[in-house]
């Protein structure tokens, strides 16, 4: 008996410069997740025009560089599906039949809506308000077994599990119930270098908060010799007393692999200041690397174009028999 690999599902938006936590949190990993899944893995580009306004062109080019940087990850177009959201019609369909089974109230509730609302008060769109909908449409459209998130958006996933076992309750077994997953490299996000009681965000309106995967070494050096510790000059992991020095603990963890305990004993007589330049040698050192690889494929972008045309045939045939069950149960 052969069994079938399970299905995973995972997107990111292109909404700004990709950062060193859409590394270590995300890309960094997918590679090693398509050796033993059916990977899809998504481009949320109109889930990105809810905070952003920009021109078609701009939006374009972002795509591609995120194109790149999952190409630069390891990520192989002959094991994965790799598209962009908008090129498949089925997303926006979806979407509208899930609103009619959304409360008004499961969504106004939403942790994420009511950030975004503070962020940007000045374009409280429904856009925001529905995001989490059309991320339930992404997620049931493949019949995901799995769904690669971070913790910030397990809230998400449990509306699109509500979602599916709502559905599925009038009208049969039509979506399968995805389940969180949220691998040990997940476990830890990585934090503003300055408030490192916050996430690392490409929207972060403070650059300095931020190391860019297109960041120069000179501009990395810079950022985290600045980035925020203590008093007490002792290197060890403590995310309450110490979120700072915990922060570029976990960061050097997830770019060398060696266990922060392990880490913790190594340093333990090294001052903040050497241990910065480490941590900066470091990600300098991995970013070049990716930076070589992404200016490969980013310069070739007819060769992109057919990844992304290539991704989206693939997922139209998955996302079609999923719609066409869920048209012909509705009578559409």
């Amino acid at each position: 008996m052969v069994l079938l690999q399970p299905t995973i599902f995972s997107a990111i938006q292109p909404s700004g410069e990709l950062t060193l936590g859409n590394y270590i949190g995300s890309l960094s990993h997918w590679s090693f997740i398509q050796n033993n899944n059916n990977c899809i893995y998504g481009i949320a580009n109109l889930h990105s025009i809810t905070t952003i306004s920009q021109k078609s062109n701009l939006l374009k080019k972002i795509t591609l560089d995120t194109l790149s940087f999952y190409l630069a990850s390891g990520i192989n177009p002959n094991k994965s599906i790799i598209f962009a959201q908008s090129d498949v019609h089925e997303h926006c369909q979806l979407n509208w039949i899930l609103n009619c089974y959304t409360y008004f109230g499961e969504l106004s509730r939403m942790t994420q809506f009511k950030s975004k609302s503070k962020q940007y008060s000045k374009n409280i769109n429904v856009g925001l308000l529905n995001y989490p909908v059309l991320m339930s449409s992404d997620i049931l459209l493949y019949q995901s077994n799995r769904v690669l998130i971070g913790k910030d958006q397990k809230q998400h996933l449990e509306l699109a599990r509500n979602l599916a076992i709502r559905f599925n309750y009038l009208y049969g077994n039509i979506f399968k119930i995805p389940n969180v997953y949220i691998p040990n490299f997940c476990s830890s996000k990585i934090m503003a270098l300055l408030n490192p009681q916050k996430k690392m965000s490409k929207s972060d309106s403070n650059r300095n908060n931020v190391i860019f995967l297109l960041e120069s070494k000179k501009s990395i050096f810079s950022k985290i010799s600045k980035s925020i510790t203590d008093s007490e000059n002792k290197i060890y992991y403590d995310i309450v007393k110490k979120p700072g020095i915990s922060n570029l603990l976990n960061i050097f963890s997830s770019l060398t692999g060696i266990k922060i305990s392990i880490l913790e004993n190594d340093f333990s007589n090294m001052l903040y200041q050497e241990f910065k330049m480490l941590v900066a040698d470091k990600i300098a050192e991995v970013l070049y690397k990716l930076k070589n690889k992404f200016f490969y494929f980013r310069n070739n972008e007819s060769y992109l174009q057919n990844i992304l045309e290539n991704g989206a045939n693939q997922a139209r045939i998955k996302a079609k028999i999923t719609l066409d069950k869920v048209y012909n149960i509705l009578g559409l």
